[in-house]
């Protein structure tokens, strides 16, 4: 059977090869970080929680100590690069493979865990990609490693922000931050309010959201605050309208903060913006009434 633990250790290979890449230039900061990811890849299993939380730590003090950096004048010289036609066609067999594997694993659950199809599924999808970019393209065997980190390296810790975030989200469940939020909820909206718990459990994500970079981080929060108790318990409403949307009314209060830097900071950084915050200004305009409609859609969908 195929299971996220293959996914993991091809995610563990590719960040091992980043390291080895980065320390054969002299990179020691960026080939130590992309080596620590490496390791949690491919024996986070195994070193365990204190292990993993020691590993988590270190790679937040190379980040915080400027050690993991952009590449500079002597970055290795780009190839020439491809047409957007022609690199289309790679970058849609990622997903078209993503939906048929799903698809087909769904029919052979023996093969896949259910509910690890789609990332098994992705995963198999760049790998056939980046076979038929071998065969069409032709390049340098290493020339794919060296791109890809040019690439993330240009991104830096940034990359793994979000996961780092949903894991501080699970901190904060775990250690009763939701009970606390949803008390002081429960105080400021109406006793059995249906539309006052749906506003607070859309706005909570979106707030949330903004402080923490990221709606997967606020969701176990929100969750156990407003959408266990309030909104499923009591109210009786869907789960997958309440969990689905609320992830999306997350995801407008991600378009409004700096805090999710891989969206709204690395871009301006990339785009090379006079305004590091111009990427949030212009989002706020489309976050707001998508926010609105989206709290809308739990209130009417939710509860039908």
């Amino acid at each position: 059977m195929i299971t996220l633990a293959a996914v993991y250790a091809l995610a563990g290979i590719y960040f091992a090869g980043l390291s080895g890449l980065s320390l054969a230039r002299r990179r020691w900061g960026n080939g130590g970080f992309w080596g620590l990811l490496a390791l949690s890849m491919l024996a986070g299993d195994r070193i365990g929680d204190l292990g993993n939380g020691v590993l988590a730590l270190a790679l937040v003090a190379l980040a915080a100590l400027g050690l993991v950096r952009p590449p500079g004048q002597g970055a290795a010289p780009r190839p020439a690069p491809a047409s957007a036609r022609t690199l289309f066609v790679p970058a849609l067999v990622i997903p078209a493979t993503a939906l048929a594997g799903t698809a087909l694993f769904a029919l052979n659950p023996a093969l896949v865990p259910p509910k690890q199809a789609t990332l098994v599924a992705l995963a198999a999808g760049v790998l056939l990609a980046l076979a038929l970019c071998y065969l069409w393209l032709r390049p340098r065997a290493a020339e794919p490693l060296s791109e890809g980190l040019r690439l993330i390296d240009t991104i830096g810790w940034a990359a793994v922000l979000p996961q780092m975030l949903a894991s501080l989200g699970a901190v904060f469940a775990l250690a009763g931050v939701g009970q606390v939020v949803g008390d002081l909820i429960g105080q400021a909206i109406p006793p059995g309010s249906l539309l006052g718990a749906v506003i607070a459990y859309g706005l909570g994500m979106a707030l949330f959201t903004m402080v923490m970079g990221n709606a997967f981080a606020a969701f176990p929060v929100m969750i156990a605050a407003v959408g266990a108790p309030l909104l499923i318990t009591r109210h009786h409403g869907d789960p997958a309208v309440i969990c689905a949307i609320g992830m999306l009314a997350g995801f407008c209060g991600t378009l409004m903060t700096p805090m999710a830097a891989n969206f709204n900071i690395v871009p301006a950084a990339l785009l090379d913006l006079k305004d590091r915050y111009g990427v949030v200004r212009a989002q706020v305009a489309t976050a707001l009434p998508l926010l609105a409609v989206n709290i809308a859609l739990i209130y009417w969908l939710g509860f039908r």
